[in-house]
């Protein structure tokens, strides 16, 4: 599976810079997320879930936090890098996918856990593919040109490149390509389109990009906020159990419980009773349940979680 270590990275042109020059003198920090679409739902929830409230029913281009020094900036998502590479925004939330293609200058702060995808080679499901050798000299359709260039450039392969900014997946059913380079979620639209996955090139996911060299006013900031969507991502996936347990099985429950450090254990007023208290992995949680009730413990809660604070 192919991965990059090294971002290939230009910088703006001025006339590029002008369409956004006013927005430079605001001095509050500016996070530009996606103006619309799932990346926008999970980015606006994620700045809900750490604290920062934006009136979604007055949505403008440019929004301030009721609650937060920061501004939300709408864009489309191939614009989001470009924008914080100027200066523009101070951060932005976008698919690494989009950082990598583009080229810009940003520092990638955090991944942030979701909009997980990958960019995969696919062929139609009845050609013969032995390899990677397979493309030399084919014609591939994608909307990412620099992600595959590059990859094709490290694997000495030599192939025809055709940029399309529609429905990629159409290509080689309309004879206008051999192949494709496309993101991948679930597969089902390759399969409707009798495509096959062939070669996974670049994985994805959301993550928190800034400009270069932040004043240390708005590093603060950043920080603070670094370290709020760090305590949700903590949350995603985990429970809250509560459990009374024998206190002669005490040192067996606390092998079979996980725990950041330990669990938390509190004498019951009724003898040789004790409750548990821990964070457990929703993935593992019925099998941990069976193995707690198999040496006695009653009266089980699971409670959601929102957020660890380390």
């Amino acid at each position: 599976m192919y991965m990059y270590k090294v971002i290939y990275r230009r910088k703006p042109t001025l006339l590029e810079w002008f369409p956004f020059f006013y927005l430079i003198l605001n001095r509050m920090l500016r996070i530009a997320i996606q103006t619309k679409g799932r990346l926008n739902e999970q980015s606006v929830e994620l700045l809900r879930e750490a604290g920062v409230i934006i009136k979604e029913e007055k949505r403008k281009f440019l929004m301030r936090a009721a609650n937060f020094p920061v501004e939300i900036l709408f864009l489309r998502d191939d614009d989001i890098p470009q924008t914080v590479a100027m200066g523009a925004a101070d951060l932005g939330i976008v698919g690494y996918n989009e950082v990598a293609e583009r080229g810009y200058e940003v520092d990638i702060l955090q991944y942030l856990g979701f909009g997980g995808c990958r960019i995969s080679l696919a062929v139609p499901k009845n050609v013969q593919y032995n390899g990677l050798d397979y493309f030399n000299g084919k014609r591939i359709a994608t909307s990412y040109p620099n992600v595959l260039q590059r990859f094709f450039d490290e694997k000495g392969i030599t192939a025809k490149i055709h940029t399309i900014t529609g429905s990629v997946e159409i290509a080689p059913a309309a004879g206008l390509a051999d192949a494709i380079f496309d993101i991948v979620s679930s597969g089902g639209t390759l399969i409707s389109n009798g495509l096959v996955e062939v070669e996974q090139v670049l994985h994805s996911e959301a993550v928190l990009i800034g400009t270069p060299q932040l004043c240390e006013e708005k590093m603060n900031i950043v920080r603070q906020l670094m370290s709020r969507f760090d305590s949700v991502q903590k949350g995603y996936g985990k429970k809250y159990l509560v459990l009374n347990l024998p206190s002669s099985a005490l040192d067996e429950a606390v092998k079979i419980l996980p725990a950041m450090r330990s669990p938390t254990v509190i004498p019951l007023a009724q003898s040789g009773w004790c409750s548990l208290q821990t964070v457990v992995d929703e993935k593992e949680l019925w099998d941990i349940i069976e193995r707690l009730k198999a040496i006695g413990a009653e009266g089980i809660l699971v409670l959601a979680l929102e957020k660890i604070v380390l």
